[in-house]
């Protein structure tokens, strides 16, 4: 069982560890930019396959998971239902942030958990909205 990070024991300033389960390189450098800036977020872990994102999520905690339905090996649903499985999504906020965004996909993200569900080309910023207001809402 995962026993959380500083910030989270703590309420201290330390900003909030995300792991961004994206396969694209532009994606990941936009979204790795825009989640530094705000000082209260760090993207502490990157994964591109299913495979990765486990085992990183196996040996790390993290505050919150921004996930991509469409990986370069194996799919971001995989990652959720290990997420799901293990218990671990109700103690870190979960994004499925996705070209992908269907309403059977949506529909099963909501029942594995997941919080947010955004469709990439429509609602990128709100993820950095999202997670700004959560790591605020930590920190106060």
């Amino acid at each position: 069982m995962s026993t959380g990070n500083a910030a989270t024991l703590t309420g201290s300033r330390l900003p909030l560890k995300v792991l961004l389960i994206e396969d694209s390189a532009v994606i990941r450098e936009s979204l790795s930019e825009a989640l530094g800036s705000t000082g209260m977020l760090q993207v502490a872990g990157v994964a591109e396959t299913a495979d990765d994102a486990v085992r990183t999520l196996q040996e790390a905690s993290f505050d919150a998971v921004i996930v991509d339905i469409q990986l370069r090996r194996g799919s971001g649903m995989d990652v959720l239902a290990y997420l799901h499985d293990a218990g671990l999504l109700p103690q870190l906020m979960a994004i499925v942030l996705t070209n992908y965004a269907l309403a059977t996909y949506r529909k099963r993200c909501q029942q594995l958990g997941v919080q947010y569900f955004f469709d990439k080309s429509l609602e990128f910023d709100r993820v950095i909205e999202v997670l700004d207001d959560f790591a605020s809402g930590r920190q106060a």
